[in-house]
Formats: C-alpha cells, structure tokens, sequence
C-alpha cells in the first residue's frame, strides 16, 4: 500500500492553487500572490495546464502578478515588497477588484498581509484578500476561501431580497473542467422556471451582480462539499438560506434538481412539471436517433466512474438512470471526513435504475486497480469466467492506464484532463446531458 503522508498522482493542487483559479475565473478581477517566485509557475502547469489546455487568461497564469518575496524578505519580514507589489500592479494592470492570495512562506513568516490591505482600501482601492498557504489544504479549500472572502468583504450588505434571484456555485473554476459550460448549463435550466440566476464566474457575469449577491432569496450549492461552507458563511453575514445538492447532468437529475429548487422558493407546480415535461420530449427527441444504433451495435457498457466529489455521484447517476449503463466501481478521489464521505454515499441509495455499483474513497491512483481486483476478480481459469467486457472507463487523464489494462474506452471529465481541449463544453443539466451521450458513445465506437 501507498504511504498515507503522500498522495500519489493527487487530482488537485495547494490552496493558493485553487484561490488562484478561482480569482482568475471571477470577471474583472486580479490576483496578486504574496508568495515566493516559483509558485505562479508551477501552479499554471500542474494544475491549469491539466483543465483543458486551459492555461492563460488575463492576469492569470504565468501572468499573475506577484510579491516574489526572496530570502531577505524572509528574514526581515515581507510587508513592504507587498506594498511595493500592490503599487506597481495598480499601475499597470486594469482590473475592477484585486485580490491578494498568500502563500506558505508569507504565512509562516506572519506578514500582517490584512493590515497592508487595509492601508489601501482606505485610499479608495477595491481591494481584499484571502489567507491561502498551500499548506491549509487543496485546491477546493483555495475555491472554498476565496468565496468566504467575496461574502464578507465585497457582496453589499443589508440590501433588499429580490424574489425569483439566486446564486449559484459548487463548481470550481479549472478544478470542474467543464465550469464555463456547467454554469451556463445551469443558469439555462434555472432560467427556463422563471429565476434570475447569478453564477460568479461566466461571461454573463460581473462583479457589479456579485456585489449585489445578497439580494438574491437562496443560494443553490451544486455539490455537497464545495463552497458549503462559504455557503453557511453567507447565511451568517446576509441571512441567505442555501440549498444543496448533487451536480444535475442528465434528465432523471435535472429532473430532481428543479424540483428540490421548486420547494425552496415555492415556485409554480404545474408551471415547472410543464417545463420538465417539454424538457424531456425534448431530450428524447434529439436521443431517438441513436436507439437503433445503441441497441444494434450493443453500445451498452460495463463501467467504472473514477472523479472527485461532484462527478463521481453525477455521472454515475446518469451512467445508470440515463443511459442505460451498468457503472460497478465508482472511486471518489477527494480527502474527506467521515461525515462528508458518508454524505457522497447516500448519492448512490436509491438509483432509479436499482444499481448498486461499488463505491470506494482513493487518493493514490495506482491503488484503484486494486480495488478493482478485489471488486470483480479476474480468475481466466474458472470455467464459467464472467469478463469485464465491453467496458469503459469514465475518469481523468490519469485514469487512461487502467482503462488500456482493462481493454476498455475512456473518456477524461474529472480533473486533471490533459488529453482534450475544453472551451464552452458543459454537461450540466437536460443539454449537458446530450453532451456527454455524445462524448461517451463517440469514444465508445472510436476504433470501429
């Protein structure tokens, strides 16, 4: 077995990785590392480099401005390079909201980083910053930080709710590959009951409606452990109740999703049952053409879901209630407590399609063979040998080895994804859900 004070081929970075991405994706806004010089660039290659080819941006990357704090800094204290820093970043980068991120060193050393902020928002600058040294967590808790930061020192306090508004996050930037297309995939579905919908980070957004966040009646969190507890601290500050629940992909979850939004915000009944209803004519009707395809051809597949805390329930979920799939061994990849991983599996009691697939927690990639071993051992010299055939694997790019000893397909959705190009693909609710029937069935039929 692995040791357990490493984490072999992790499927996230530190904290300042996450907060980087994070600031990064928010419109208008530039992160500033107090950090030594390495980490801007080790970040971009590890982590963005990973999502997509998702690796630039404006400010982000290795464009990111920052202290660069050196071994004198260390020593004497790093304040005044911060200063300076925030200066010529002022100068010379234009941005609506700069947000200073710290890193191992600087908190370490204890740079009072709040009252150098302090100094500057007094002078008019819309300025704040997040305590984020690698060291506190994942990247999650980075994503997770730099929210609880947004809702205590920029969202406007004591404006009026407005009804029919909500917020909605759960889904990382560059750590959820697809964000772009999942946020806009929700907001579509949200839109279509009649809601406001405000999501952070896509191009629809600005930081003008993010001040405003708290007048919206419910925040709706898409997972059960990202940006909860942002959630409750946004609850505590502007007294918005939150909802959370799985990210929906598909009908059958999309289905549930506008239902559980139904009931917090007491919309119209008949009105949203009407609009799921057309939804799903909908979906079916552009399905319909690849029935006689997936039944002649026998596209139905044995499967293993490998993903973080989000997917891993979703895409099984829409593996064995959408398409019809028989996913056996799902593998969560995130650290989590007790209570968090019990949580997640509560997500695969009560599958529509009566499935119960295997459900593991694994940080080391190369032990989930293992678990696959032990879940369907192989024993070719049985008489009655049931093979694991055809079968697929749902993953990461690090999950394309146990796909190739399987003699399965792959296709890469959960972080890292290093072997495709993602720009505005998301598959999140009724459309996303086309998207990924598509993506799963093209490589499905790739070889033929």
């Amino acid at each position: 077995m692995m040791s357990s004070s490493f984490v072999e081929r992790p499927r996230y970075t530190c904290a300042l990785g996450g907060a980087m991405a994070t600031v990064t994706a928010l419109p208008g806004a530039i992160p500033l590392l107090h950090t030594p010089g390495g980490c801007a660039g080790n970040i971009t290659w590890t982590q963005n480099g990973a999502c997509g080819l998702q690796a630039g941006g404006y400010c982000g990357g290795l464009t990111v401005p920052s202290s660069n704090v050196e071994q004198k800094d260390v020593v004497f204290g790093g304040v005044d390079r911060l200063k300076e820093q925030i200066g010529n970043t002022l100068d010379v980068m234009e941005g609506e909201l700069y947000f200073v991120l710290t890193g191992c060193v600087t908190e370490v050393i204890g740079d009072d980083v709040r009252g150098v902020v302090g100094e500057f928002q007094g002078k008019g600058v819309s300025l704040i910053f997040a305590e984020t040294g690698g060291f506190k967590g994942n990247s999650y808790y980075g994503y997770d930080q730099v929210l609880q930061s947004l809702f205590k020192n920029f969202v406007q306090q004591g404006v009026k709710k407005i009804k029919g508004r909500v917020n909605v996050w759960g889904i990382a930037p560059y750590l959820d590959v697809f964000w772009r297309g999942n946020l806009e995939g929700l907001r579509l579905v949200l839109e279509k009951v009649g809601l406001e919908v405000n999501t952070f980070f896509t191009a629809a957004d600005s930081l003008e409606g993010i001040r405003q966040a708290a007048s919206a009646e419910l925040n709706i969190v898409v997972s059960d452990i990202y940006g909860v507890n942002a959630a409750a601290v946004f609850e505590e500050v502007h007294g918005t109740p939150y909802l959370t629940t799985s990210l929906p992909v598909g009908p059958a979850a999309t289905d549930h999703f506008l239902r559980q939004v139904e009931a917090a915000l007491s919309l119209n009944h008949s009105q949203v049952e009407e609009i799921i209803a057309r939804e799903n004519h909908v979906y079916y009707q552009y399905l319909e053409p690849l029935v006689d395809s997936y039944n002649d051809f026998d596209l139905q597949r044995y499967s293993i879901v490998v993903g973080d805390g989000n997917y891993a329930p979703s895409i099984t979920k829409y593996l064995a209630d959408d398409l019809g799939w028989l996913p056996e061994l799902v593998v969560i990849t995130d650290q989590l407590e007790d209570e968090l991983k019990e949580r997640l599996a509560s997500r695969f009691r009560g599958l529509e399609s009566g499935l119960q697939p295997a459900v593991v927690y694994e940080t080391d990639t190369s032990e989930i063979i293992s678990h696959f071993n032990r879940h369907w051992p192989r024993n070719k010299s049985q008489k009655y040998y049931n093979s694991f055939s055809p079968a697929f694997v749902v993953g990461s790019s690090l999950d394309r080895e146990l796909a190739l000893a399987l003699g399965a397909a792959h296709l890469s959705v959960s972080f890292p994804v290093a072997n495709r190009a993602v720009l505005d693909r998301g598959y999140t609710g009724y459309r996303g859900g086309l998207h990924l029937a598509e993506d799963l069935l093209s490589a499905a039929v790739a070889n033929r």
